[in-house]
């Protein structure tokens, strides 16, 4: 497929990238837009939760650790709203303990990815989650 074609059917997807650093939010959000995908920001876990009823989004990528709410507690609250079918929640985290995994996981997280991450895995990985 080429990367015109690509970019076309992803710009109709939405992912909402929630993480407390600025840094890492905006290489996030350069490298999906790269990819065609619409990026929506949110910096803890409450306003990731008012960004999922507001713009439904087709896929999070969540951080663990975050002021407010962390992305775990805020994982739990999102799946009263949608179950991991309906809206995959990826938790990307320098927690790369087992605990965190299993803890998210259990919270309803459909994969757990430790930083530093491939970037092509990860994109493997998205594309394998959004419908």
């Amino acid at each position: 497929m080429s990367a015109e074609i690509t970019e076309s059917i992803n710009a109709t997807k939405t992912i909402l990238v929630v993480d407390d650093f600025d840094d890492t939010r905006l290489l996030l959000r350069t490298w999906l837009q790269k990819k065609g995908y619409r990026v929506v920001e949110a910096a803890n876990g409450n306003q990731a939760i008012a960004e999922t009823e507001s713009c439904r989004p087709d896929l999070i990528i969540m951080d663990v650790e975050m002021p407010e709410l962390d992305g775990i507690a805020a994982t739990r609250q999102i799946r009263t709203l949608a179950d991991p079918e309906e809206l995959p929640i990826v938790i990307v985290s320098a927690y790369a303990a087992e605990q965190f995994r299993d803890e998210a996981l259990a919270a309803g997280c459909n994969e757990f990815v430790s930083t530093p991450f491939e970037p092509d895995k990860l994109e493997g990985l998205i594309d394998s989650l959004i419908k």
